[in-house]
């Protein structure tokens, strides 16, 4: 695998200097998603920082999925979950489940009970939020706040074993409600929810929250540096408090790093499950999604991914990336690796009039040209050919060097030919062209008669293989452009589907093969779409940018 470590960043300057003074022996870092939803680019940020670290400094990495609210979570997210942190490209020290812990948090809520640290509280929801206060006032204190270790302990068992419906009692750390952190006022430990969870079945009816479990998790698997982003650092008083409280005898530290912003997109798991909810994309790996599965349908590789992530670093605060330069990476990681072939996307048919009937003949062609050691192909012509609708105009401004009545332009790897003759069907649309070639001006026979400024690719008529092609743009435009609510900025132009030709040579290719289309940019074979009798091509991105990156 390529370099793990693109730069220094503070989070590594912590690792080396624990090392170094003997706080850790050996690091453990954890990526602990929540199954609720498919990973992000976002998430791919954060499981390389996680994976990187343990791999750089021969410590560990753990994939543990927190999983503590069985309305949201299910084995499919746990399976994709899987299937992205593998595809990236690691493999896990050590795979968990915050659920594989639930006695254990038990066992340390009622540690905390009979230290006088927690509470049962019946207060309903709204009334909870109305009791802790704001931001210039301070928090009342639950009327339930003072019963004794006893009933505390009483009523919590009976949490346990399910004599209370939904909502009607909630287990609250005692901490401080006059606290200027919110979090520190007395926080919800345990709620109640006779829901079936995807790893345990029936057997809880009460589920910790994710800000008492998390700690608990990292402590009981001995992880060094919990590793999350910057909307925790006001839980971190709280994730140290657990711990402490709960007498784990393995005390983590948590560090935040600032979470990936991408432009023309959005980064919650509720909005993007918002759009495959609401049909407004196709399922969670729809390519224009930022999913991992997205991107990976779409056709970006790891490598692609990877090289992005370690560049743009880890800082403390928080910025917003061009998507720009994450196709920057793709290209730069295509470009060696993908063949070359011709596309025709938006087909219109050209006779070449004095080219013999019948006779098909077989020319070379590099495979990619900027990497020898991937040879050449072989690509048929004939009489008739497509080119792009584009590539012709019957009443052409200056500067159009490409096809029109009376002018020559090279054919990629064939020969030169010139338009003579318009065919219109009966509502004036141009349908085909009819055209002569010059036998004398093959490609790479060493012809010098005369230049020509244009030139155009095409695919061989009779043997082309039918394909669609879906060619995307972003799917969100950015809000600080248009008011509303993210849906309101959903690019109604993000996908356009076009029908067209491949090279013949392309019609045993399999899904997730990769090409660079000549003139189109890169594109994958779709592996959702395609089937027997029907390619699919995913544009993966176009071929050029004016992105670069900055000069060190």
């Amino acid at each position: 695998m390529e370099n793990k470590v693109a730069s220094s960043n503070f989070i590594r300057n912590i690792v080396i200097d624990d090392l170094q003074e003997g706080k850790v022996k050996k690091i453990i870092t954890r990526f602990p998603p929540e199954p609720n939803g498919y990973l992000h680019i976002g998430h791919a940020k954060a499981i390389i920082l996680n994976f990187d670290l343990a791999h750089e400094f021969s410590g560990k990495a753990h994939l543990r999925f927190d999983d503590t609210n069985p309305l949201k979570e299910d084995t499919e997210y746990v399976n994709a979950i899987k299937e992205d942190v593998q595809w990236l490209g690691f493999d896990w020290d050590g795979l968990f489940f915050a659920s594989d812990y639930f006695e254990e948090m038990y066992n340390r809520a009622v540690l905390l009970i009979k230290k006088g640290k927690a509470y049962v509280d019946d207060l309903s929801a709204e009334d909870m939020r109305k009791y802790r206060g704001t931001l210039t006032e301070p928090g009342v204190e639950s009327p339930f706040r003072n019963r004794s270790v006893e009933e505390n302990l009483d009523l919590f068992a009976r949490m346990r074993k399910g004599e209370f419906k939904d909502g009607e009692k909630v287990l609250r750390a005692k901490i401080d409600m006059t606290s200027p952190n919110f979090n520190m006022r007395d926080p919800v430990l345990y709620r109640i929810s006779h829901a079936t969870h995807h790893n345990t079945g029936d057997q809880w009816c009460i589920y910790p929250m994710y800000d008492f479990a998390h700690p608990l998790e990292d402590a009981i698997e001995g992880v060094t540096h919990s590793l999350c982003s910057l909307e925790f650092e006001d839980h971190r008083p709280l994730y140290d408090w657990v711990v402490a409280e709960c007498e784990m005898a393995h005390v983590p530290h948590q560090y935040e790093f600032a979470r990936l912003n991408l432009t023309n997109t959005v980064m919650s798991k509720r909005k993007l499950k918002q759009l495959v909810d609401e049909n407004i994309v196709d399922g969670w790996d729809d390519p224009r999604m930022p999913t991992i599965a997205g991107y990976r349908r779409r056709g970006y590789t790891p490598e692609a991914i990877r090289a992005f992530a370690r560049e743009i670093g880890v800082a403390r605060s928080n910025s917003t990336v061009d998507e720009k330069m994450l196709e920057h990476f793709i290209r730069e990681d295509l470009k060696l690796k993908a063949p070359r072939t011709m596309a025709v996307l938006n087909p219109l048919k050209v006779v070449i009039t004095n080219y013999p009937e019948g006779q098909v003949e077989m020319l070379d062609a590099e495979i990619n040209p900027e990497n020898e050691e991937m040879g050449n192909r072989q690509i048929p012509f004939s009489r008739e050919i497509y080119i792009e609708q584009d590539d012709f105009m019957e009443n052409p401004p200056s500067k159009y060097f490409r096809l029109f009545p009376g002018n020559e332009v090279r054919l990629k790897h064939a020969y030169f030919i010139k338009c003579h003759d318009v065919i219109k069907d009966a509502d004036g649309n141009v349908i085909e062209l009819h055209c002569t070639y010059d036998p004398e001006t093959k490609s790479g026979s060493g012809f010098t008669g005369r230049k020509v400024k244009g030139t155009i690719h095409w695919v061989e008529a009779t043997q082309a293989v039918p394909a669609e092609f879906r060619l995307y743009e972003p799917l969100i435009m950015d809000e600080e452009e248009n008011e509303g609510t993210f849906l309101d900025n959903i690019n109604p132009k993000s996908l356009e589907v076009q029908n067209g030709f491949v090279e013949p040579n392309m019609k045993d290719t399999a899904p997730q093969d990769k090409y660079q289309f000549f003139r189109h940019g890169y594109f994958n074979v779709d592996p959702k779409h395609t089937k027997e009798g029907k390619l699919v091509f995913n544009r993966i991105v176009s071929l050029k940018s004016s992105f670069e990156l900055p000069k060190a």
